[in-house]
């Protein structure tokens, strides 16, 4: 079985190390790429800069409120950017904000799920998304070059 490379944009140091940690004894996941903006996240999907020699991520977990670029112009680029639309993306967000939930769907995300605010219930989110994303999900063999 072929492990996964996820992409993770996400600012809030916190739940940076709650993911890795949900991760970490991971079957499942070869890779975990973490951006900390919405102009990172871009520059690391179109291989721009000191991303050049990234590999394209299987999915990414994107968070709404972010710096620079937020959640939802990230997700906009990614769907309307021809190389990289077939990428699954994640909204992974503590906002459970009815606006922002339609938004992202507006924007073809493939899936909105809202952070969970204990740590127990935040890595078994996690690791349900992955055994989702990575087990039970076909993903697109169109990675970009």
């Amino acid at each position: 079985m072929k492990k996964g490379h996820i992409l993770l944009v996400e600012d809030n140091e916190g739940d940076i190390l709650l993911t890795q940690e949900a991760f970490e004894h991971s079957s499942l996941v070869d890779k975990l790429s973490v951006v900390r903006n919405g102009k990172e996240a871009m520059d690391f999907l179109t291989k721009k800069g000191k991303y050049a020699h990234e590999a394209p991520p299987d999915f990414v977990l994107l968070d709404v409120n972010i710096p620079k670029k937020n959640g939802h112009e990230v997700l906009r680029f990614i769907k309307n950017t021809e190389n990289i639309k077939h990428i699954p993306v994640v909204m992974f967000t503590t906002s459970s904000a009815p606006k922002d939930i339609s938004m992202a769907y507006e924007n073809h995300a493939n899936c909105y799920i809202t952070k969970p605010v204990d740590v127990k219930s935040f890595q078994t989110t996690v690791s349900q998304i992955e055994k989702f994303w990575l087990s039970l999900v076909q993903l697109s063999p169109n990675h970009c070059a």
